[in-house]
């Protein structure tokens, strides 16, 4: 085991990818001499070579294009977005082209491309450098989108997400990028938790609490505060967010009876929409409330020393919990 920052357990997991199989490429914007903007690819062009590690011109739908090009011929591209609202002149690419081809051509084309995005804030930038565009992603059929929470997670699912020969878009939590954790590099990631399972990273009884990427963290902190107050929250990171892993989730939810879900995208037409209903579905008849959203507001991203407030933290989600259960609450206008 080996303490690592999230960013050295993404770089340390391609460069086992571009060690394993030489059809690998990493394409990006600054990617190779400068090791991108948050230095994930630092050092791999050097040992790799630009002919594996390539700096493109700053054009995300002539870098997607392109990988869709060597997609065809046998390679597994790696495609770096800068920022999280940088992939937007690509989406056309993505939508219409990445996710289309395997089907369209009744099987005969794959298209084994991984999209790195970092995405999220708490970093202090604005717009198109802390968005959470997540929810376009899992709409779209054909794609399948991760989001990782921690290290080790970091380092097995980069290297599941490029072996598959499906189009991933793996989606990184840029304000955990210096967080450390022990990553045991001798896992084999065929033998690993498949990316499209969610895990119980704390367990408990009386609420369920779903997160995935940068808030898994937040959450695991509220149900340790939660416990102080003698409520037992159990908490699961998501990981996979198309397909969603939901047995897990209602399983816990079968237990516990209630449900949150916590993200920083907006709430209309975000993930937790989408888990809220489909638990619904599924456990109506072992819910004991309705299910709470905590979640971004549905504005355009706030100027930085604004960010805080919009994104959800230990107190708003407290105050989702009690709301499931049924305690005083902000919109109960009860004192607690």
């Amino acid at each position: 085991m080996t303490q690592m920052t999230f960013a050295r357990a993404i770089n340390s997991g391609l460069r086992k990818s571009l060690e394993n199989d030489p059809k690998v490429i990493l394409m990006g914007e600054d990617i190779g001499t400068l090791g991108g903007v948050f230095r994930i690819t630092d050092g791999l062009q050097k040992d790799f070579g630009k002919h594996r590690v390539i700096d493109t011109p700053l054009a995300e739908s002539g870098i997607m294009g392109t990988a869709v090009g060597l997609a065809y011929r046998g390679y597994r591209p790696v495609v770096e977005i800068q920022f999280d609202g940088f992939v937007y002149p690509a989406f056309d690419q993505i939508v219409c082209q990445v996710a289309k081809l395997h089907y369209r051509t009744q099987g005969a084309v794959k298209m084994p491309i991984t999209i790195r995005i970092p995405f999220g804030g708490g970093i202090g930038s604005p717009e198109h450098h802390s968005e959470s565009p997540e929810a376009y992603f899992t709409h779209t059929s054909g794609l399948r989108v991760v989001s990782v929470s921690n290290p080790q997670d970091a380092y097995i699912m980069i290297q599941q997400a490029i072996a598959s020969n499906d189009p991933v878009v793996y989606f990184e939590p840029k304000r955990r990028y210096h967080d450390k954790g022990e990553v045991d590099e001798s896992v084999d990631p065929a033998s690993a938790l498949s990316m499209e399972k969610a895990s119980v990273v704390t367990e408990g009884t009386d609420v369920t609490l779903v997160s995935y990427g940068p808030l898994v963290k937040t959450a695991r902190d509220a149900a340790l505060a939660a416990a102080d107050d003698g409520v037992s929250v159990e908490v699961i990171d998501l990981r996979s967010l198309s397909p969603v892993d939901f047995s897990t989730v209602e399983a816990s939810v079968r237990k516990t009876g209630r449900l949150v879900v916590t993200h920083e995208a907006g709430q209309f037409g975000g993930i937790g929409g989408e888990i809220a209903a489909s638990i619904t579905e599924r456990c109506f008849y072992h819910l004991e409330a309705a299910p709470v959203r905590v979640t971004g507001f549905d504005i355009p991203y706030p100027y930085s020393k604004l960010e805080m407030h919009h994104l959800p933290d230990l107190d708003r989600i407290l105050d989702g919990v009690d709301r499931a259960l049924g305690r005083p609450n902000s919109l109960s206008g009860l004192e607690g």
